[in-house]
């Protein structure tokens, strides 16, 4: 491989990691040895890429860097394609259209426009048994709050049938195939709870935030399903 394109393979390495990263590891992951990654790590320096950290301690690409022209291989376009078409149909138009736009971006910003390869990707999210998509009204303001770290008042239903107000922190959705849980501390409760969002019956958002870090409210939900931390 030539220079340039490891040069191109040791920034995707350091844009994927919101830590730092030792030169060992980046050196097995590239197959080279740490010498080549000291001097490409300078390299990249030099042509001012803003990568900071030390030998010992690890190497962080500073965010907001983007390096023109992005290039893709096939893998990583297919990879691309099927997540935005399973974002679809996901119940949340809004998502929705956030995938459809951010594919166009990226097929505009490659040296070769790929929206026709795009659309010719042949992998495809099955949309249920039913044929039609899952639909569930609550998933984005559940999604916002999340984003602005704000209290939620929602009307609930159990799998009983019972009601309940509740006030919670909402800290993590999971999209599962047939459904979406809304993870979140429930005031009333006192506890991290998990609510199916097609049990909710009714939501009020709020500018309310709460008073927890929701990383941390992460974190120890984590810890309590003993759940490794996504890298």
């Amino acid at each position: 491989m030539s220079r340039t394109g490891r040069l191109f393979q040791l920034m995707d390495a350091l844009r994927g990691n919101r830590r730092p990263v030792t030169a060992a590891a980046l050196a097995e992951k590239l197959a080279v040895s740490e010498r080549t990654i000291y001097r490409d790590i300078q390299a990249l320096s030099q042509l001012g890429a803003p990568v900071e950290g030390s030998a010992g301690v690890g190497y962080l690409l500073r965010a907001g860097f983007f390096l023109p022209p992005l290039m893709f291989d096939a893998d990583e376009l297919e990879a691309l394609v099927l997540g935005a078409r399973w974002v679809k149909h996901q119940g949340d138009d809004a998502l929705a259209d956030a995938a459809k736009r951010a594919l166009a971006k990226i097929a505009t910003a490659t040296p070769s426009d790929l929206r026709d390869h795009m659309a010719e990707t042949s992998l495809w999210v099955p949309v249920g048994p039913a044929g039609k998509k899952t639909t569930d009204q609550f998933v984005r303001p559940a999604r916002e709050a999340i984003r602005r770290q704000c209290k939620l008042r929602i009307d609930y239903r159990n799998e009983n049938g019972v009601q309940s107000e509740r006030t919670v922190w909402p800290f993590a959705l999971a999209y599962f195939q047939d459904r979406r849980i809304l993870a979140a501390w429930c005031e009333l409760r006192a506890a991290n709870r998990h609510f199916r969002v097609d049990r909710i019956a009714g939501v009020h958002a709020t500018d309310e935030r709460y008073p927890r870090r929701r990383h941390d409210l992460l974190r120890e939900w984590r810890a309590e399903l003993g759940a490794k931390e996504d890298s």
